[in-house]
C-alpha cells in the first residue's frame, strides 16, 4: 500500500508550539544535546524566529500526515530588524528561513516540498531575496543548493546562503 505524500498548508498562529519543536529540532540536527525549548524561548538569539509569530509579513507552511493530521515538518520565512538579526541575516528585506522536519520523517523528499512551498510563496509575496544560515556538516546544505541557495557569508561553523527570486 502506497503513503499518500504530506501536502504542506499554510502555517498560522495555532502552528506556534509546533514551530518551537521544528525550530528544536534545526537547532539540534546532528543530534547533539543543546538548549531545551524553554530555553529556546528565553534566549533572545533564538526566541526571534518565533517570537509573535505570525508577525506582519512572515508566512510559511506546515506539512501534516495525510492520515493523522499529525504535523511532520515546517518551514517559515521572517523578516528580522537588523538590530535583532538572525544568524542568516543579509539585510532588513530580506527574510530568513527556517526548515525543519521530525526525525523519523527525515530524506524522505519532505523538507523539499516545504521549502518549495515557501519559494513559491515567497515568488508570490514578490520577494526579492531569502536568507538561511547552515552549519558545517548538515545534510541540508545539499537541498539548499539544490534549490539555487548559494552562500554569501560565514560566521563560525556556519555559512550563510542566499536564494534571489525571480519576479
Amino acid at each position: 500500500m502506497t503513503r499518500a505524500t504530506p501536502r504542506p498548508r499554510p502555517a498560522a498562529a495555532a502552528d506556534a508550539d509546533f514551530l518551537l519543536d521544528i525550530l528544536w529540532e534545526a537547532f539540534h540536527w546532528d543530534g547533539r544535546t543543546g538548549l531545551t525549548r524553554r530555553q529556546l524561548l528565553e534566549d533572545p538569539a533564538t526566541a526571534r524566529y518565533l517570537a509573535g509569530w505570525p508577525a506582519p509579513g512572515d508566512f510559511g507552511v506546515v506539512a501534516e500526515d495525510p492520515g493523522t493530521g499529525a504535523p511532520l515538518g515546517a518551514c517559515w520565512a521572517r523578516t528580522l530588524p537588523a538590530e535583532n538579526a538572525g544568524y542568516g541575516f543579509v539585510a532588513p528585506d530580506v527574510p530568513e528561513l527556517t526548515l525543519g522536519v521530525l526525525p523519523d520523517h527525515r530524506r524522505r523528499g519532505l523538507g523539499a516540498a516545504l521549502l518549495d512551498a515557501v519559494l513559491a510563496m515567497a515568488g508570490q509575496r514578490g520577494v526579492a531575496r531569502l536568507s538561511l544560515s547552515v552549519e558545517d556538516g548538515n545534510p541540508a546544505v545539499a537541498l539548499y543548493r539544490s534549490r539555487g541557495f548559494v552562500p554569501v557569508g560565514r560566521e563560525g561553523g556556519a555559512d550563510t546562503m542566499v536564494r534571489e527570486l525571480t519576479r
